[in-house]
């Protein structure tokens, strides 16, 4: 039995976004945690434009909300009004262990998922992403691994099938996974052009003694070249000394 992962979707309330098509079928198996947040100007006080448009940021926060709680996921639902909304993000993902931030695209049929993975750091936290998010499902599910110099191709599956076993032990059926490895590739371009014949993209984190493949501006690069919805599943919370929770 796979749990429910929360996943924070970040949304900019009063500009007018809205949920692309069939975002709320993907999630319908998550926790989400709504944060819909609106970047204060330099010269207005938060405080003043919370008084102003609160309700307004409200009402729509609400239509967002039954939208997905139609489709069967579960709601938390926060709204800010910060300097950052990046900062207001991060911290969210914190305070609620968000296990991925969801950046939004076009989600027609859900057939073929992209899981692009760089190193054994995080693949835990992928696993219960993809299987909460896909298990109950018919999608299939592609591991797919660019390898570094040095780095054989056993190394590559064993690291592939680790992550393959553990989204076995989620309810994703072994033989809806498909591993794939690429060889004397960049990383990056391999990833944003292979995505292309994908359907969702889930992506973890790197190993920290190698170059951020996913995080950061990579991620928003990928976000912009794919034009289907991204998950990018977040570090785990740092603790004091710069170990990881």
């Amino acid at each position: 039995m796979h749990d429910r992962p929360t996943i924070l979707v970040p949304i900019r309330v009063l500009e007018g976004e809205s949920f692309p098509e069939g975002t709320a079928e993907l999630l319908s198996n998550v926790r989400v945690l709504l944060l819909g947040y609106h970047v204060v100007p330099e010269q207005t006080a938060p405080g003043q434009m919370r008084m102003q448009f609160e309700t307004k940021a409200n009402t729509r926060l609400g239509e967002l909300e039954t939208l997905l709680e139609s489709a069967g996921a579960t709601v938390e639902t926060r709204l800010v009004f910060t300097r950052n909304g990046q900062k207001t993000i991060d911290r969210m993902v914190y305070e609620h262990d968000c296990l991925a931030v969801l950046d939004p695209g076009a989600a027609g049929n859900l057939d073929d998922v992209l899981v692009p993975v760089r190193g054994s750091v995080g693949v835990d936290r992928i696993a219960r992403v993809v299987t909460g998010l896909f298990a109950d499902t018919d999608a299939d599910v592609t591991l797919y691994h660019v390898t570094e110099e040095g780095e054989s191709n056993e190394d590559a599956r064993t690291l592939l099938e680790g992550l393959a076993t553990r989204l076995a032990s989620g309810g994703i059926d072994r033989r809806r996974v498909v591993l794939t490895v690429r060889h004397g590739d960049d990383a990056f371009d391999a990833i944003t052009d292979d995505a292309s014949s994908f359907d969702a993209v889930v992506m973890g984190e790197s190993d920290p003694s190698l170059s951020t493949l996913v995080f950061g501006m990579p991620t928003k690069a990928v976000a912009e070249r794919f034009l289907g919805p991204v998950f990018v599943v977040q570090r785990e919370r740092p603790l004091e000394g710069g170990r990881t929770e």
